[in-house]
């Protein structure tokens, strides 16, 4: 722990801290896991981690990492799924281009998409100011949600107007961003798939469990991650940690995830919106839904 003497120096040590805490933590979680296994004396090792940095806990970007960290050391246990999710948020906070010039310009994403939501009309011209922008920040290719955003407008002013349907889903997916105060997640984004705006988690699937492939990301309130796998199992199902190609179902907590501008919305969903991409049937189910599934069950 940080020495009582020492405390009041660490307001002038700044970024380079929380470099150090953010590489510390890498080579901790790198180190325990180095065997395959992971002891509870290991845990509590990270814990110390964690109880040392509790000062970071508030402070953006870091308040992304600790929850990530904390809800991984609930249970006493770390596993490789936990250490995958805690490792990428690591990677994101370290990597200079996000730090610097990503962290800043997805802010000023954010708010510009909630600026032309807020009196609840989106015209043409806001569209085409939007697309100057974007196409005047490219380095956020790939980093979500540019380039939802940036597929939806091109396919929205591609004829050059907005219709009465266009409108609505762009009114759908511009307001989840008009809460600038709080740190929930975007739970119901917009992206382009074919001729058509369509969400994220797909609208009322038809979701069956006998040997089907189930993954879990994101939080819940009503389960936690060992009885989302176990009711899997007695339904025919087959939880699994990871998504494959092999993964028939990703379903995403209802509590989504703060951490928005470095983790997106989950390295799980990044995963299967890319398999997604490359023709493998994965569907994104919402945790509402995989809850009415259990019950039709």
């Amino acid at each position: 722990m940080t020495h009582p003497d020492h405390r009041e120096y660490l307001k002038f040590s700044g970024r380079s801290r929380l470099d150090k805490a953010v590489n510390s933590l890498i080579g901790i979680v790198e180190g325990v896991a180095a065997d395959g296994k992971i002891s509870a004396d290991e845990v509590r090792f990270l814990q110390l981690w964690l109880d040392e940095n509790r000062s970071l806990y508030d402070r953006h970007p870091y308040n992304e990492l600790m929850p990530v960290v904390v809800e991984a050391l609930r249970d006493g246990q770390l596993s490789k799924d936990e250490k995958d999710d805690i490792l990428f948020v690591c990677e994101k906070l370290r990597s200079t281009e996000f730090f610097d010039a990503v962290t800043a310009d997805m802010q000023r994403l954010h708010g510009m998409l909630g600026g032309i939501m807020a009196d609840g009309t989106i015209t043409e011209e806001e569209l085409r100011g939007l697309s100057d922008w974007l196409a005047d920040h490219e380095t956020l290719k790939t980093c979500w949600p540019y380039d939802e955003v940036e597929s939806i407008v091109s396919a929205v002013l591609r004829d050059g107007k907005i219709d009465e349907n266009e409108q609505k889903l762009l009114q759908a997916f511009f307001s989840e961003f008009l809460a600038l105060l709080d740190n929930r997640t975007i739970t119901t984004p917009q992206m382009l798939e074919g001729a058509s705006l369509t969400g994220v988690c797909t609208m009322c699937p038809e979701i069956s469990f006998d040997g089907k492939s189930f993954c879990f990301t994101g939080a819940s309130n009503r389960l936690s991650r060992k009885q989302f796998n176990e009711l899997v199992a007695q339904l025919g199902g087959q939880p699994s940690e990871g998504v494959t190609k092999k993964t028939d179902y990703l379903v995403i907590g209802a509590e989504g995830n703060p951490a928005w501008a470095y983790a997106c919305y989950g390295r799980k969903v990044e995963k299967a919106v890319t398999l997604r991409k490359e023709g493998v049937r994965i569907v994104l189910v919402h945790e509402n839904d995989f809850h009415d599934a259990v019950a039709d069950a």
